[in-house]
């Protein structure tokens, strides 16, 4: 049962429709990234909202689904450089009844920066303060989002 709601999560994302993807997390659903590194509730669901809005060539392929892992690869420019970035991320959810209940995705943070940001990500994008500043970043576009959205 878990493994369907995984894959009917990730092909709702494939067809970049963050309503038809949200309607899987639980009302108090927990996710974390390497950026976005603990996001509760409707916070988790604007960043899909938000992801899924922007990213107009978005193209997501999920892989070796379970009741509690998937792998997904995610091509798309990143709209601050306009740099093609292929991310590849491994999940692990948890479950509340039929709702994913936390969401924990994980990548290699530096190999982003790097295809993300070029030469600032391949120089810095190892380091602590680099990373910080680019998560502070991240999560004031997720708050812009939110505010404009409500």
């Amino acid at each position: 049962m878990s493994a369907k709601v995984i894959k009917a999560f990730y092909d709702e994302f494939a067809k970049r429709d963050a309503e038809g993807m949200v309607v899987h997390y639980a009302d108090d659903v927990r996710f974390s990234d390497p950026v976005f590194t603990d996001l509760k509730g409707d916070e988790a669901k604007n960043m899909w909202r938000m992801l899924c809005a922007r990213g107009k060539d978005l193209e997501v392929v999920a892989s070796d689904i379970t009741d509690t892992s998937a792998h997904w690869d995610a091509t798309y420019t990143f709209s601050a450089s306009g740099r093609k970035v292929l991310n590849r991320i491994d999940a692990t959810f948890t479950f509340e009844g039929d709702k994913i209940k936390t969401h924990t995705d994980v990548f290699d943070l530096h190999a982003w920066t790097k295809m993300a940001l070029g030469v600032p990500g391949y120089l810095f994008g190892w380091a602590g303060f680099f990373q910080n500043a680019l998560r502070k970043k991240a999560r004031q576009g997720l708050d812009d989002y939110a505010a404009k959205k409500s």
